[in-house]
């Protein structure tokens, strides 16, 4: 019969730490959290310390039942839940609902599923450290407040089953700020002057753009400077001025971290972050192998550090002398993106073992694993390999004056590239037609003018909302995926070919959350709270002064707001538009799909009707107003009130006749 007993988050898990213990273990699964804050109350007695009421997850009862009986049976129990805070924090609770404080209880953590790394850490063995269980119980009951305070305010003033959340919230805030950033922006002309020189036994002219004078580089802002350039050195001999050669290096890159995982497989492999989370979790805790079994193919997929273990380090350093020879063997790279406290010390994310390379499991693996593990082994790979090397000429050519230049890069030594490109390494330019030298003569180019317009920022994808929120220390590599999921299933913003965008139902929480909760939103105050967060997990800050400190500000928040929301809701705002059945004014009113129109005759008139917003320009087809529409997505574009009539459209806010910018649609 088995003497010892480990307990792990998932069943999946079971399997593959089960192989590598021999009969006296029995490994079990909670299936994640057993415990935690009830659904139907805010759960925290603000008036007694802060304290939080814990209640046993509903569904977990049979789980708890098998556990408890397995626990009577054991001399020793191991608590094997995941290296972070929240699977320190489900260690914890499992102590209480399983009344293990009287028992032999040892709690253990390992980076990756592999026989190795399981024995060693029940050589390790240690207590729960009730540090990382305050961090986790502080970010919940963070949550917990701001969730139960303010989501009842958002029912009232929009519709009910919306939410708030702490993070969510600076996250669709972000997003705002960036869409009324775009709708601000007011494009730029300027001009590019390209001259193509015809080199003999080159099969394509050499194109060289325009760069200034000699002195400095200049820029061309309208066709008048383009065309006085032209008029200055047209059928005036063009010189060979200056040729630099030079070597430049591409360093290799740094393994993932769950941030950099996730804007890297949303690029490459255009995978969501929750599809990228949910596979690697598949690869962190076992994929049945053929003649091997199920073993966990990646170490830990939540973590914001680049370190690799000694051992790690030692195996890809023998794969890469083997496999590509020692001049590919590059200097371990163990750095940081930044000097932030890197969570809970783990390590990047790897390969288990990078002699199991994607060949090898190529036949065990769906497309989509087999993809995003291709992604990780490549890049770890490479973070292992020497740099890249590029031979680069730059050379500038002067007629009267002005001065044109044209560069090109040649791959001298492919080092980590043999591995693994990115769309960077992919943009290199190419070879000169031929070799030139100071002083060289070159016949009368044909000179090319063109116009452009300055470009507003991009709207926002999943990678580079994460790659912000990580940037500025909003959330943690948990909260991501999770975080952008909700804002998703709010419906406060959509997703169109990888664009983010706000709907209308996002403007309104957004611009409730600024006007009444200005620090929830205020992405200084989140960072800070991480920082804190942080503090506990060390030990220099107790949990409960962070909610002492907050909540009696957020309560007075919420008691200010929903004073100011009964006046709000008292008196809807009227409309001009008249209800064709009865006779009133229309009223706005906000549903699942954002603002609408009804009559306040309700239930005696049932009349709605869409809410049209007039912009004030007129359609450039029939002359009737522009007004705002949604896809049925909810994205925003721009219509002719008169449709179907006139099917005028644009995605791009239109302006009008006299705004200068109108030169884009030419």
């Amino acid at each position: 019969m088995a003497k010892y007993l480990v307990i792990v988050e998932s069943p999946a898990k079971v399997k593959t730490i089960g192989k590598f213990l021999g009969s006296n273990y029995t490994v079990m699964a909670s299936n994640g959290h057993v415990r935690d804050l009830p659904k139907s109350s805010l759960g925290i007695d603000v008036d007694n310390d802060y304290e939080p009421k814990y209640i046993t997850i509903r569904g977990k009862g049979d789980i708890l039942s098998s556990l408890r009986k397995a626990v009577k049976k054991a001399e020793k129990i191991y608590l094997a839940t995941d290296p972070d805070r929240e699977g320190e924090a489900i260690s914890w609770h499992l102590m209480s609902a399983l009344n293990l404080q009287d028992k032999k209880v040892y709690r253990i953590t390992f980076n990756e599923i592999t026989k190795n790394a399981v024995k060693e850490s029940l050589k390790n063995a240690r207590e729960i450290d009730m540090d990382l269980v305050d961090a986790q119980q502080a970010r919940r009951c963070l949550d917990r407040v701001v969730g139960y305070r303010i989501s009842p305010l958002l029912w009232a003033k929009i519709k009910r089953g919306l939410s708030a959340g702490r993070v969510q919230s600076v996250a669709l805030r972000i997003i705002c700020d960036r869409e009324e950033e775009i709708d601000a922006f007011v494009p730029e002309e300027y001009w590019t002057l390209d001259a193509l020189f015809d080199i003999e036994g080159a099969g394509k002219p050499l194109t060289a753009h325009y760069y200034g004078s000699a002195s400095e580089k200049k820029e061309i802002h309208t066709e008048a400077e383009a065309s006085a350039i032209i008029d200055k050195i047209k059928g005036k001999p063009f010189t060979v001025s200056e040729v630099k050669t030079s070597t430049r290096t591409r360093k290799a890159p740094l393994p993932f971290t769950t941030s950099t995982l996730q804007q890297e497989a949303s690029k490459t492999l255009n995978f969501s972050t929750q599809k990228t989370m949910r596979l690697a979790q598949q690869l962190y805790e076992g994929v049945e192998i053929k003649g091997q079994g199920t073993i966990g193919l990646i170490t830990y997929l939540r973590t914001d550090s680049t370190r690799v273990s000694a051992e790690a380090a030692a195996m890809a350093k023998d794969y890469i002398t083997n496999e590509y020879g020692e001049k590919y063997l590059g200097k371990q790279k163990t750095e940081g993106k930044d000097e932030r406290k890197i969570q809970d010390a783990h390590e990047a994310i790897r390969p288990a073992n990078i002699e199991l390379t994607p060949q090898k499991v190529r036949s065990d693996l769906g497309r989509d694993l087999l993809r995003l593990y291709t992604l990780i082994w490549k890049r770890f790979a490479a973070s292992c390999m020497s740099d890249a090397v590029y031979d680069t000429t730059s050379v500038k050519i002067e007629a009267s004056g002005e001065v044109f230049s044209v560069s090109a890069s040649v791959l001298n030594f492919d080092g980590f590239m043999s591995v693994y490109k990115d769309d960077e390494d992919k943009e290199e330019a190419g070879v000169l037609p031929r070799k030139l030298n100071k002083g060289d003569k070159l016949g009368e180019p044909v000179l090319e003018k063109k116009q452009h317009f300055t470009q507003s920022a991009p709207h926002y994808t999943e990678a580079s909302l994460v790659k912000a929120m990580e940037e500025l220390g909003i959330g943690r590599p948990s909260t991501y995926a999770p975080t952008i999921t909700t804002i998703l299933a709010r419906r406060y913003i959509i997703k169109e070919d990888k664009n983010l965008y706000v709907t209308e139902l996002g403007e309104v929480v957004n611009k409730m959350m600024k006007e009444s909760f200005p620090s929830i939103v205020d992405v200084n105050f989140t960072a800070n709270m991480e920082t804190l967060l942080d503090g506990v997990e060390e030990g220099k800050v107790k949990w409960k002064t962070i909610l002492e400190n907050f909540y009696p500000d957020l309560a007075e928040a919420v008691a200010k707001a929903e004073k100011d929301l009964e006046q709000v809701k008292i008196a809807d705002e009227e409309s001009d538009e008249i209800c064709e059945l009865c006779g009133r004014k229309m009223v706005y009113k906000y549903g699942p799909h954002g603002k609408f129109l009804a009559c306040p005759g309700f239930p005696e008139c049932k009349n709605t009707k869409p809410f049209l917003e007039k912009i004030g320009v007129a359609c450039p087809k029939c002359g009737k107003d522009i007004v705002v529409r949604k896809t049925k997505k909810g994205r925003r574009y721009y219509g002719c009130i008169g449709y179907p009539d006139c099917d005028y459209m644009s995605w791009q806010k239109p302006k009008l006749p006299e705004d200068n910018t109108t030169k884009l649609s030419e």
